[in-house]
């Protein structure tokens, strides 16, 4: 399986939705995250960090981008990325768990990665039971929430937010799509875990890493520097006299 097969399929109906639905919760997830080095690892199609308040970003993929690599075998040092964007990238590796280990090696201390996927446990997870062996982009992993979860925690990331998009069916024509455009916002509301993709943002942590910290809470200087009065005890007054 390759992510870069998906070219073809990201131009249907279907296709281009899942796209403005991700880009949506990519734009708002990288805003607010800051560091020196960002990168993006497959579904060059979409720009994901182009909201991105970080100085250095690049795209990497196995036939395209700036750095061309398999994501469970990044060519990069170690503590290097403030932050990874992993479209789709679990989807398509042959080797998911090894790809999210390369990915906390190259991420600094309270880096952050974020990472979308197929949801099994939905319509788009029913449509892929149908589908015939080979066809994109039903093939796929379909890694559940749940066990993205629990790799991410077993590689010391605490899971920021998670949600879920695309609660329409996959149909293919586009007219269904606008037809059934309200099944979206009825979906995200009754129904929040069926959606099609899930949605991960996790942070890097460090076991016996501790921030230093200013102490605020310190006592001010006094005004003028003068020292502060203190009670004389019976025994004191007696030995003054």
């Amino acid at each position: 399986m390759s992510i870069d097969n998906l070219q073809q399929w990201l131009t249907t109906p279907l296709g281009i939705y899942l796209q403005e639905q991700e880009q949506v919760l990519f734009d708002q997830a990288v805003h607010d995250i800051f560091g020196f080095n960002a990168m993006q690892f497959g579904m060059l199609e979409m720009n994901l960090l182009h909201n991105s308040r970080i100085p250095y970003k690049f795209n990497a993929g196995i036939s395209a981008g700036a750095l061309q690599c398999e994501s469970h075998k990044l060519p990069l040092p170690e503590s290097t990325l403030d932050l990874i964007l992993m479209p789709h990238t679990l989807d398509f590796s042959e080797h998911p768990h090894q790809t999210l280990r390369e990915a906390a090696r190259v991420m600094v201390p309270e880096g952050h990665i974020i990472i979308s996927g197929f949801n099994p446990l939905s319509s788009w997870g029913i449509r892929r039971l149908a589908s015939e062996s080979g066809t994109y982009p039903w093939d796929a992993n379909f890694l559940s929430l749940m066990r993205v979860k629990d790799w991410l925690a077993l590689l010391d990331f605490e899971i920021v937010d998670s949600s879920m998009t695309c609660h329409m069916p996959p149909f293919k024509s586009a007219s269904w799509l606008g037809r059934y455009s309200m099944v979206e916002r009825l979906g995200a509301r009754l129904w929040p875990m069926m959606g099609g993709v899930y949605f991960v943002v996790a942070k890097k942590r460090v076991l016996g890493m501790r921030l230093i910290k200013p102490a605020w809470k310190g006592s001010r200087l006094k005004a003028n520097l003068l020292p502060t009065p203190t009670q004389r005890t019976d025994t004191q007054k007696q030995h003054e006299q």
